[in-house]
């Protein structure tokens, strides 16, 4: 019998799992006179953390998509390496070519695609906004027609959505031109991901191929661009490989310290590891509005790097963060504790590691470990 991969069976039983817990809803959209289907997948945790903010992604053709976006949204949120977020489909089926509907003179929304527009930010999100604790950031997801369609988003004065994900877009004629001339002034922080497939048609390609070559071209910090070109899905197939990456991009400040970022970024630094640490954490304030408390686990890689590159000064600023987000733990005092060892303060360090001992144990920093080193400082001195 053919073995399953791994990827397919977490990716199924994680499909299992949103599928139970999404909420089917009827919207009547005075925009569109007329009722839309809509999908909507909460956190897990969402009912017990009332005081918490979300990211919420809104998926277009959400009859197919929703499940894939959803999927890897429980997924990489799971493992840290993306915020738990709302997220919700927009059910198209024979709708879609009207939702679409644009001027073929300028390229942009008339008529039924300018009453969708309306019911997507008018309405849609205004009714989310009231009915669920959504936060500033927002991404747009579409495939196709819609792919070109989040782009009008984008060309308001101040864009609801700030991070797009276009796959194999149907761009109008004209959105070749307003996109780069529109990302080389944005003023806001933007993702914007771009990706297509060698299956695609001609025309997807030829017109993606030369959008990707122009906003190459314009040099802006405030926009965080990624392109990705596949070889072997379909059309169809490859939201499936682009969702991932883009997410994953998306989110890069957000995950956890890795073993590249340790080794290729931390450790080359001439400033501070502290100060990088705090700054990473501010970005994911900016970026996404999310007020992350710092990981035991990047208190510890900023540590390993201290010790690595002695810069045991530097224990002294981690010490004081690592009390004040665990205070009840001897994280914050085992970092000071070095501090005083390698300052020439071994009775202060004494006292501290001892101090140490009451608290609680916390990703791997024992009382052991602190008492160890309180006793070897007494054999040391004859304390």
């Amino acid at each position: 019998m053919k073995k399953i991969p791994l990827f397919f069976i977490l990716f199924f039983a994680t499909f299992q799992w949103f599928s139970a817990q999404a909420k089917y809803e009827t919207f009547q959209s005075q925009k569109l006179g007329e009722e839309r289907q809509i999908k909507i997948l909460l956190p897990r945790n969402y009912e017990s953390n009332t005081d918490k903010t979300y990211p919420l992604l809104i998926v277009l053709d959400g009859d197919y998509l929703f499940e894939v976006v959803s999927g890897n949204v429980d997924f990489l949120s799971y493992w840290e390496e993306m915020p738990e977020a709302i997220v919700v489909g927009i059910n198209q089926y024979d709708k879609r070519y009207d939702d679409c509907m644009y001027s073929a003179q300028n390229g942009l929304p008339i008529e039924s695609g300018a009453h969708f527009f309306e019911f997507v930010g008018g309405e849609l999100i205004p009714y989310l906004e009231r009915n669920f604790r959504i936060g500033n950031f927002k991404i747009a997801v579409g495939h196709g027609d819609t792919a070109n369609f989040i782009n009008y988003f984008m060309l308001k004065p101040d864009p609801i959505f700030r991070g797009y994900v276009a796959m194999s877009p149907e761009f109008a004629p004209q959105m070749i031109d307003y996109l780069p001339q529109r990302l080389g002034s944005m003023e806001q922080k933007i993702f914007y991901c771009l990706s297509d497939t060698a299956l695609d048609t001609g025309s997807i390609k030829n017109m993606v191929s030369a959008l990707n070559t122009d906003i190459k071209s314009k040099e802006n910090d405030n926009v965080q661009y990624q392109f990705n070109s596949f070889e072997t899905p379909s059309h169809y197939a490859m939201p499936a490989q682009a969702i991932p990456r883009a997410l994953e991009f998306m989110f890069k400040v957000f995950q956890p310290i890795s073993k590249q970022e340790y080794q290729d970024t931390i450790l080359k630094l001439e400033g501070s590891p502290v100060a990088y640490l705090n700054e990473k954490y501010q970005a994911i304030l900016e970026s996404y509005g999310i007020e992350k408390p710092i990981l035991v686990n990047d208190f510890k890689a900023i540590a390993a790097a201290i010790e690595k590159n002695k810069l045991f000064q530097d224990y002294e600023e981690l010490g004081k963060m690592a009390i004040k987000m665990y205070p009840d733990t001897l994280l914050g005092l085992y970092y000071m504790g070095r501090f005083y060892e390698e300052s020439g303060e071994p009775k202060k360090a004494m006292r501290t590691f001892e101090s140490a001992y009451a608290l609680d144990e916390i990703g791997g920093i024992t009382k052991d470990m602190a008492m160890d080193r309180a006793d070897a400082i007494k054999a040391d001195f004859g304390y």
